[in-house]
């Protein structure tokens, strides 16, 4: 289950229940910082929390004074993990040092803009389609208040200037497009406001052919990870959703055009994997005609190149998105092993990353946010990015 079903899950029991809580946000970090902005954590009255804000340095602090915190309606707090707090720091210290600063939004979920992030994380959990929303963080009387995007055009909070919603129209399309998050600083009534334009993503979507025993271990570690899974096989008693619980689909599927996975695929990753030749190589044909994001093949090299000799010739863009064999050379020959390392290889081939070990990443671990500035807050025409290091 993912941590937004989790927050979802637990926000569903405090409004059964007729309790009050707060929503916190990471809406923007400096230094190093263990989770990023869009990371959230809800408060109930009683102090009970779901979701994290950092490597658990931050919880309590925050379980503790979310609540006089927003009596008198959202509010930003800052929290330093350097060494030492700087002279006249107003962030709360932890001397954790790892020389970071991690910024919070505080926000009662009844309050309108809270419920307008909430109510589209339940809508995407439903329809799988991506989102974008704008939240002003800095200290003002529009702190908190928020433009969500989404294929349906922008819903706002109700207390965004027409000329500040105008100005975030192109950067939370741009976020969509991108599919990344970015800090902007947009002059309004002669200040500046920073917005934080989240990019809100879709679950991952699985789907592997094959319902073997060793597919059963990458089913229920895709689903820890919130991961929507669908397993397809055109063998009976492998089709079973008794087999895959935490599945969200189990299909049987037959090796002929009366079944098209096509949209199931598109998008998606996908592990081909029934240990059968003619499944495989049906399989995976479909596989590489769809728009799949990575297709991973199990087994020898020598076979898979065997069933790619036997396929119509193949574009260069399908066979890209082609992993065999598939996974991450972790070691280790045991099914749950080998769902490790497919499930990291996935990993890492969505993230744009490489999969190697962090010690030689020269690099920061995290991608850095990009930040722009806008000259006019009702033009989007005037962007100017700037470097992360770079203020106002």
């Amino acid at each position: 289950m993912s941590g937004v079903e989790q927050l979802l899950g637990a926000l569903d029991n405090v409004v059964l229940a007729g309790d009050a809580a707060v929503l916190a946000t990471v809406v923007r970090v400096e230094g190093s910082a263990y989770r990023r902005p869009g990371a959230r954590m809800l408060i109930t009255a009683l102090g009970q929390t779901q979701g994290t804000l950092s490597g658990g340095c931050l919880e309590s602090e925050v379980a503790r004074t979310a609540f006089w915190l927003t009596e008198q309606g959202p509010a930003l707090r800052s929290y330093s993990t350097s060494d030492e707090t700087e002279d006249g720091e107003v962030a709360v210290s932890f001397g954790l040092g790892c020389n970071g600063k991690v910024h919070i939004l505080f926000e009662r979920v009844n309050a309108e803009s809270a419920g307008l992030l909430l109510g589209a994380l339940r809508t995407q959990q439903r329809d799988g389609q991506a989102r974008a929303v704008a939240t002003v963080i800095t200290a003002s009387a529009c702190l908190g208040e928020r433009l969500l995007w989404s294929a349906e055009g922008a819903v706002s909070s109700g207390q965004l200037p027409d000329s500040l919603q105008a100005g975030l129209s192109a950067p939370l399309q741009q976020a969509i497009a991108e599919r990344r998050s970015s800090l902007h600083y947009l002059e309004q009534d002669a200040r500046v406001l920073q917005v934080l334009v989240e990019y809100l993503p879709p679950a991952r979507r699985l789907v592997v052919f094959g319902g073997g025993h060793d597919a059963q271990p990458l089913v229920r570690m895709a689903r820890l990870l919130g991961w929507q899974v669908t397993v397809i096989d055109s063998r009976a008693h492998f089709a079973r959703a008794s087999r895959f619980p935490e599945a969200d689909s189990v299909l049987l599927g037959t090796l002929d055009d009366s079944f098209n996975p096509g949209p199931l695929l598109q998008g998606a990753a996908v592990a081909v994997m029934t240990h059968s030749l003619q499944q495989d190589a049906h399989w995976l044909q479909c596989a590489l005609a769809s728009g799949a994001r990575y297709i991973g093949q199990l087994g020898p090299r020598e076979r898979t190149e065997r069933l790619l000799s036997e396929m119509p010739a193949l574009p260069a863009s399908a066979l890209a998105r082609l992993h065999y064999p598939v996974g991450l050379d972790l070691g280790g020959d045991t099914p749950e092993s080998v769902a490790m390392a497919i499930l990291a290889e996935m990993t890492a081939v969505l993230n744009g990353r490489q999969g190697g070990m962090l010690k030689a990443r020269t690099a920061a671990i995290h991608d850095a946010s990009p930040i722009y500035h806008h000259q006019d807050a009702g033009s989007s025409a005037s962007s100017v990015p700037l470097s992360t290091s770079e203020r106002p």
